[in-house]
């Protein structure tokens, strides 16, 4: 049975207190309680400071191109069902570079976790406002206050009808290492968005912020579909944590006849079989 050390990986070229660390944590602790090991997961990313994940975790890895994380996760569990699947992912790397690809991951529902750092902030490139900054916030470019109201990716989410949508916060690692296993399990695509501070970069949303405003739900009900809605669009003075909304629906690979059995990538490979088909169009 591997442990949580087990996991863990190298050494990282993340700040001193940077939130990614304990997330990596959490996540490292989720798969040792899940009891999956290295070979069986599979860690998808984009660019950026959380998308060096893979970089420093014992499991499979693919670094790919900024926002385009999502894409290649939706692939490798379409061509190999027994993979677990996991996106790691800034809020920049989701919801603005890769913002198009998150509104039809939903749609599909292909499972995968998604387990976003939202850091309110590009960290890797300097600094500059991210889809989720504060209006107001002062950054190294936009130096009079930002003035595009913040993305609310739950609430968007939900709209758009994913069936797991959840909040987490690096300050509350053990909380958010359930959400995580209850993601990675979860029959479709899950979301868990998860406040991160930013050490150097984002002044603002701090450790100290996030827990003056931060509480635990407790007594909701996640198959409520309008009260999940409602947790969603709370923020400022109070700012919930937990799992929102908790309802499965039709997966992708569910629904289609040629994924069932043997997972495509363990089937033979028949390459006369090709240029049967190509001949059919000359």
């Amino acid at each position: 049975m591997y442990q949580a050390g087990d996991y863990l990986l190298g050494e990282t070229a993340w700040c001193p207190g940077c939130g990614n660390f304990p997330i990596r944590q959490a996540l490292a602790e989720a798969l040792a309680g899940l009891g999956l090991e290295p070979h069986q997961v599979l860690i998808c990313s984009g660019i950026g400071q959380a998308a060096k994940l893979p970089h420093y975790l014992r499991v499979n890895g693919f670094n790919g191109l900024h926002g385009r994380a999502l894409p290649v996760a939706t692939g490798a569990r379409i061509a190999n069902r027994e993979l677990t699947v996991v996106v790691a992912s800034g809020d920049g790397d989701s919801y603005g570079e890769g913002g198009n690809h998150f509104i039809h991951t939903i749609r599909r529902n292909v499972q995968l976790a998604h387990f976003v750092h939202n850091n309110q902030v590009y960290g890797l490139t300097k600094g500059q406002a991210s889809p989720t900054s504060e209006v107001g916030m002062r950054t190294s470019v936009q130096t009079g206050g930002v003035i595009s109201s913040p993305l609310n990716p739950l609430a968007m989410a939900l709209v758009l009808g994913a069936g797991f949508v959840a909040r987490g916060f690096a300050g509350e690692k053990n909380q958010l290492r359930e959400i995580m296993k209850a993601a990675i399990l979860f029959p479709g695509y899950a979301l868990v968005d998860i406040l991160q501070p930013c050490p150097v970069f984002n002044k603002l949303n701090t450790y100290a912020w996030y827990r003056q405003r931060t509480y635990l739900v407790e007594g909701h009900d996640p198959t409520d579909w309008s009260a999940a809605l409602a947790l969603s669009r709370q923020w400022g003075e109070r700012i919930p944590l937990g799992i929102f909304y908790q309802v499965p629906r039709p997966s992708f690979e569910a629904q289609l006849p040629a994924l069932q059995g043997e997972p495509l990538a363990l089937r033979a490979f028949d390459p006369t079989a090709v240029a049967r088909v190509q001949d059919e169009f000359r």
